[in-house]
């Protein structure tokens, strides 16, 4: 088939590498967001996907939105059979997801109905889900509501960020879409409409979402870390600064500690939440690069009784 792939971030380049290494099809555009302003200097830097897209010699739409008239018009000259999608970034009017024969077909990362948003690995690891996955689906005008083509699961890890999940999935979830084009070029493949229950939304976490509340217990709080590394990253306040939270662990051994109140050993740091202590693995402060905790209250010279938190 003739694919014109959706996508931006580096999560979306190995779905991208699976389709131009499949023998069935060939990608003879990508869309992506514009380039966008990076680093301190704020130049102008293209997506992953943009510049894989380079790399490969293929042709780059950049709309600043989906319904641009020039886009569509290009689209319809492309005349794709197909558009494959991850994390684009957009809302696609009725009027791009008609060009294709065979519609848009979305890769997301969660096993739909459950987690349906922009956001779904880091709320599967916020809720303390075991097992999460990946569906590809063809869109619809609602969010991630159409029906779906194939799904695969993978086990959450106790200690998983949502980084490393999502790594795992975007692997597994490439080879699912080039399984997915495959079964829609052959006609074995029929979407099956999603189940009405077990509905759940992952709206994209914020930085004031990532922001640790001490009075939690300690499982929330480690799930939260967890969540939010590596963006849009744990956060609390010392000394009137904010100090980012890289990685945490949980101490069931350690009690006693007020929520927000440090305890700092030679090797070790914990801090107390609402129910037992949490241990600080890695943190960042402002202005400077991660470093390890121990590190860290070895330099600022935490007193005894002080505590993370506003």
């Amino acid at each position: 088939m003739r694919l014109v792939f959706a996508g931006t971030p580096e999560v979306a380049v190995p779905a991208l590498d699976a389709l131009l290494a499949a023998d069935r099809h060939e990608v003879v555009a990508v869309v992506t967001r514009p380039d966008a302003p990076a680093g301190r200097g704020r130049r102008l830097v293209a997506s992953p996907v943009a510049e894989r897209a380079a790399e490969a010699g293929i042709e780059i739409l950049r709309p600043a939105r989906p319904r641009d008239p020039d886009f569509l018009a290009r689209l319809t000259e492309i005349a794709p059979d197909c558009c494959p999608v991850v994390a684009y970034g957009a809302l696609l009017p009725r009027a791009a997801l008609d060009i294709p024969r065979h519609g848009w077909v979305n890769l997301h990362f969660s096993l739909l109905p459950a987690w349906r948003g922009a956001a779904p690995v880091q709320h599967a690891v916020l809720a303390g889900d075991e097992v999460t996955g990946a569906s590809t689906f063809l869109i619809e005008e609602g969010l991630d509501s159409g029906p779906v083509y194939g799904v695969l699961t993978e086990q959450i890890r106790p200690d998983d960020t949502s980084g490393d999940l999502l790594t795992r999935l975007a692997l597994a979830g490439a080879g699912l879409l080039v399984a997915t084009m495959d079964g829609i070029e052959d006609g074995t493949l029929v979407p099956r409409p999603q189940p009405p229950e077990g509905v759940s939304t992952a709206p994209k976490l914020t930085v004031e979402d990532a922001a640790v509340d001490w009075t939690a217990p300690a499982l929330r709080v480690h799930r939260q870390v967890r969540a939010c590394t590596p963006a849009p990253g744990a956060w609390t306040v010392f000394r009137g600064e904010r100090l980012k939270l890289r990685q945490t662990a949980l101490a069931p051994d350690r009690t006693g500690l007020a929520a927000g109140e440090l305890a700092a050993g030679k090797q070790s740091v914990h801090v107390g939440t609402g129910s037992h202590a949490v241990e600080l693995v890695w943190v960042q402060p402002q202005g400077r690069k991660p470093m390890r905790a121990a590190d860290w209250a070895r330099g600022v010279r935490v007193a005894p009784g002080e505590r993370l938190g506003a």
